[in-house]
């Protein structure tokens, strides 16, 4: 069995959905342009890919990946849609990873492409009726929280898993501001130029820009502003969930290219990192953002590894809880967790948001001179997601 390595990896910038720069820019667009810069980055001959594996969450269908490879002049190469909502492109790429180690293929373009901006809302009839229609979703009883919506991220993933594991609303404001100072000095220190490409865009006036920097993370952000943000729930007594300690909504689209340890070696190629283990469980919906939680120890299991072996994380916050529940119940370094930032700053474009992070942890190893880094994020439906590489 060959092992799987990353030879190429590009994202684009985040942006914030429906009111920033990528605001105007269809899933279709962002899809061809972050497959043509990965290929190119890659040294390989674009025809030389045998697939290409894109995450979608909740698009609507038309296989993103085979619709960009078209786009692209890749005629030969097939696409495939892949959906595990957050985690999606973790699993794209964990699918790569196997496919190659397999013996099957040789290499793949595997990420994910998130328009909230512009993506279809998915609806379906209710059944009995002829006109109303409600977004399908998992049937849940919430165990701190009676008749809550089944649907509520801020619920099954934030206010849920503080509750389940004992965070305070103070504790998630100071890891988000946190997120925010350390974006923020990522940004500053040219830490993300690395990974991203500028990608050429219409604005909301139609004009032509370049967009080159995550715009979401707020350098006015402090304490003071995110103690004083109203709970998304008030109704519930105590509840400790705000817009701050959440992830934002965004727009992206992140990929690597996997191939052979043979092939790189072949093709003259030097890897940027090797992939060393990957997966996904299913957790109780009621208690979605364990998910993140439970993935990395079953990851670090597949490959050998331990908590202490891990030289950096990103855990992502899609709510400041799910990070801090890893940290606690683990025993994670949070100094080691999320050093440049994650979801509460720069953004959490669903299907992009994993590929984004190992984009991110490849250059982190790269300046610390190489290591073991891990991604983990919780999952929509109650599911989690892992990937350990090294570099």
């Amino acid at each position: 069995m060959s092992n799987p390595v990353i030879v190429g990896a590009a994202r684009t910038a985040v942006g914030t959905a429906n009111r920033g720069t990528l605001a105007n820019t269809p899933a279709e667009e962002l899809a061809v342009a972050v497959l043509k810069e990965t290929v190119r980055r890659s040294g390989l001959d674009p025809q030389r890919f045998d697939d290409v594996i894109f995450a979608e969450s909740m698009y609507g269908g038309g296989v993103l990946a085979r619709h960009a490879a078209v786009a692209a002049g890749m005629l030969s190469v097939p696409g495939q849609a892949v959906n595990r909502h957050c985690a999606g492109s973790l699993t794209a790429i964990g699918a790569a990873a196997a496919s190659v180690k397999s013996g099957m293929e040789s290499a793949i373009i595997a990420g994910g492409v998130q328009s909230s901006s512009l993506s279809p809302k998915l609806r379906q009839r209710v059944p009995g009726t002829t006109n109303h229609f409600q977004d399908p979703w998992m049937p849940v009883t919430h165990p701190f929280q009676e008749n809550a919506p089944a649907d509520d991220m801020s619920i099954s993933v934030g206010w849920n898993t503080a509750q389940h594991v004992g965070l305070s609303r103070n504790q998630m404001d100071e890891w988000a501001f946190r997120s925010h100072q350390r974006a923020i000095e990522a940004i500053d220190g040219g830490y993300f130029e690395d990974e991203i490409f500028p990608i050429t865009v219409k604005n909301a006036r139609g004009e032509l820009v370049q967009f080159s920097v995550d715009e979401h993370p707020r350098r006015g952000s402090s304490l003071e502003k995110l103690a004083s943000l109203r709970p998304i729930h008030p109704e519930i007594e105590g509840f400790s969930i705000t817009a701050g300690n959440a992830s934002g909504v965004n727009d992206a689209a992140a990929a690597v290219a996997v191939t052979s340890a043979e092939l790189a070696r072949d093709e003259g190629l030097s890897p940027l990192a090797t992939i060393r283990a990957w997966t996904a469980v299913g957790v109780d919906p009621a208690l979605m953002g364990m998910g993140g939680v439970l993935a990395i120890p079953r990851a670090l299991s597949k490959a050998g590894l331990e908590v202490k072996d891990v030289d950096v994380w990103e855990i992502n916050e899609a709510f400041a809880a799910v990070p801090l529940a890893a940290c606690k119940e683990l025993g994670i370094d949070d100094a080691i967790v999320n050093i440049h930032g994650s979801g509460c700053s720069i953004g959490h474009p669903v299907a992009a948001s994993g590929a984004r992070m190992v984009n991110t942890l490849i250059r982190d190893l790269q300046r610390r001179g190489g290591g073991i880094a891990v991604a983990s994020m919780c999952a929509g439906g109650g599911m989690g997601g892992a990937l350990v590489i090294e570099v």
